[in-house]
């Protein structure tokens, strides 16, 4: 059970309620109106991050996905293997994504090109210790631009607030994924 109460989307009047209600009905989006200001600033860097940025869907859910393994954020990794899928991700690379400690060899074994792997092994420095490498920063300019480059450490950073915010909140899967997961395990 979350830490803070949820709140009803349909509640949430003014240009805030529009936006969630335009949103899936996810949990996130049920904490968020706590603090109006942020979940405003939020939500307007999400769609910036998800929508409107350069990144290959492929390469933005992979990174996704290895900030939410490294970060140990149930509920984003949940969320993200489906966005990962409906991108035409294999579950055999979103493995190699999610694997710990995973690697540049295990995951070319998963069938990622070298630019992924290159933004992979990235994430997995700057998450860990904040600045990568000079190695690992120039492979990953190697393949990508300096938009680029901008849009993937702005999506590993963005993913980490998000981690942190559903970890420390506690944040339930949807009850309706829930319903999904006993019936594949029960």
């Amino acid at each position: 059970m979350a830490r803070i109460p949820y709140i009803d989307p349909l509640s949430v009047e003014g240009p805030l309620g529009a936006r969630l209600r335009e949103r899936p009905p996810l949990n996130i989006f049920r904490v968020l109106p706590h603090s109006p200001h942020t979940a405003t600033g939020f939500l307007a860097l999400g769609q910036a991050v998800l929508r409107e940025s350069s990144l290959p869907p492929r390469l933005r859910e992979l990174v996704i996905l290895r900030v939410g393994a490294l970060g140990g954020a149930h509920y984003e990794v949940h969320q993200h293997r489906k966005l990962a899928r409906s991108v035409g991700v294999p579950d055999g690379v979103i493995d190699a994504a999610l694997a710990l400690p995973g690697g540049p060899a295990a995951w070319r074994a998963a069938g990622l090109a070298d630019a992924e792997c290159a933004a992979l092994a990235f994430t997995d420095e700057t998450v860990r210790g904040v600045k990568a490498s000079d190695a690992a920063y120039a492979a990953l300019a190697a393949h990508f631009g300096p938009a680029q480059q901008i849009e993937i450490i702005v999506a590993i950073g963005f993913y980490m607030l998000v981690s942190r915010l559903l970890e420390n909140l506690e944040v339930d899967l949807e009850a309706v994924e829930v319903e999904k997961l006993e019936l594949r395990h029960g």
